[in-house]
């Protein structure tokens, strides 16, 4: 099954299309597994390491829907 990522993490589409960045995956730089940033910095960090994908990026589209609703975005 093929899913549209516009209607699976609306969230992070919005992100990445109008405030920032993200990015995935281990590096020397950050304990991070998925971070979101902006211009200013990091805005939201995930955990180190996640059983799957998915499960990295639906962290990711909650936690930024939490902090864009913080931000009144």
């Amino acid at each position: 099954m093929v899913q549209n990522l516009d209607a699976t993490y609306p969230t992070i589409v919005r992100w990445v299309m109008e405030y920032g960045w993200m990015e995935i995956g281990h590096d020397d730089m950050s304990r991070s597994f998925v971070r979101a940033l902006d211009e200013g910095g990091l805005v939201w960090e995930g955990q180190e390491d996640y059983a799957t994908l998915d499960d990295a990026l639906q962290d990711l589209e909650a936690g930024l829907a939490a902090w864009m609703q913080e931000q009144h975005l």
